[in-house]
């Protein structure tokens, strides 16, 4: 594939880059600072030599006096390096540090405070469709997804399964994250049900069988790994009794398109809905990362049953969002937005579908699921 220009903006300061494995993080930081000092913590002898003795750090930047910008790849593997990382900065020698990561917990544990107001948070996605360009076809979006690993692969399926695969035994068995995998791996498959659907941990535990706690612990862990992420539900100025409890999403549609198992009984339209949802979804999270810092992603659900996927909210922008697995839209299709719009007139109500035609219909735009995510950008 050919080289895929980002929307993440280069930073001038140091900062911290987190995202999944194969989201291209590694790929953008090097295309951007070719020159850089670069530690990858990922290769076995660099992680031992660094591990062992942090403040060999300073001993690499100080003999490299040209360099200015030292990248740390992978920094949850050595986290004790962040305390080095913060003296070096507190010396001020113009030094720009750029760390990476895929787990957000052991960075927490590894002292991320000590770097606060010193270095930004960013987070890498996988593409999106504006990115793609007229490389995105929707249909394959849905079926294995965006990430550029992926993408880049002659044989995408067997490559998201060994993705799936290397977090259970890389990220989960070999850090000691769960000692159970048969129950972790059980986990996994029911959960894939909740996908783009209001969490219920207790429905979760008994369907696979495992207490409650530890399917809340499973849930925390597929966030700190940054696999999945929840949303909560949208109660400002609240008219009506909303719900709770908050939504549950994979990070790419491929990742849940592999790990939910089909059968005889399993609708495709059922699993294809949830693909398309879960697709705007992570979407919707980039967008807000790369060009809406400072808003925020809902949903809203009342507890008459009333349910909008999405709400965008934030400065100078608040929008509803309905997404329809459909090529036809029918009148009860824009109940749910209609609802919302008596409660809030102020919002743009948008129904996101798999149909060709953009409509403009009881004042909901009605946009085409491919020119909805292609017009995701700046």
């Amino acid at each position: 594939m050919e080289t895929i220009s980002r929307f993440l903006k280069p930073e001038k300061q140091s900062f911290f880059l987190l995202g999944p494995r194969g989201t291209g993080k590694s790929t953008f930081i090097k295309k951007t600072w070719p020159q850089a000092l670069y530690l990858d913590l990922l290769l076995p002898d660099v992680f031992r030599n660094y591990t062992a003795r942090p403040e060999r750090l300073s001993e690499l930047v100080g003999a490299h006096k040209e360099g200015k910008t030292v990248v740390i790849d992978e920094v949850q593997k050595a986290p004790q390096l962040l305390e080095v990382v913060h003296s070096l900065i507190e010396e001020k020698r113009g030094l720009q540090f750029i760390l990476t990561g895929s787990s957000a917990r052991k960075l927490r544990r590894g002292g991320v405070n000590l770097l606060a107001g010193r270095a930004l948070m960013k987070h890498m996605h996988p593409f999106m469709a504006a990115e793609l360009k007229n490389l995105f076809k929707l249909d394959k979006a849905l079926q294995i997804g965006t990430i550029p690993l992926v993408l880049n692969s002659t044989d995408p399926i067997a490559t998201l399964q060994a993705y799936v695969d290397l977090y259970l035994r890389e990220e989960v068995q070999m850090e000691g994250l769960t000692r159970n995998m048969g129950n972790f791996t059980r986990f996994l498959e029911t959960i894939s049900f909740s996908h783009g659907s209001v969490l219920n941990i207790s429905n979760v535990a008994r369907e696979c069988q495992i207490e409650r706690k530890v399917v809340e612990g499973y849930v925390v862990i597929l966030e700190d790994l940054l696999l999945a992420f929840r949303i909560p539900v949208f109660s400002r100025r609240a008219k009506r009794a909303v719900a709770s409890h908050p939504k549950f999403y994979f990070f790419d549609a491929g990742i849940y398109n592999i790990l939910r198992p089909s059968g005889p009984l399993d609708r495709p339209e059922e699993k294809s809905g949830a693909a398309l949802e879960g697709l705007v979804a992570q979407h919707l999270r980039a967008w807000i990362d790369y060009f809406r810092p400072g808003c925020e992603l809902f949903y809203w659900r009342t507890s008459a049953g009333s349910e909008v996927d999405f709400i965008l909210y934030g400065k100078n922008i608040f929008q509803a969002i309905e997404v329809k697995n459909s090529a036809t839209i029918h009148p009860q299709d824009l109940r749910a937005l209609k609802a919302f719009g008596e409660d809030y007139p102020e919002a743009k109500r948008f129904l996101v579908y798999r149909g060709r035609e953009k409509l403009l219909r009881d004042g909901i735009s009605i946009v085409p699921a491919d020119e909805f995510l292609l017009g995701l950008k700046e």
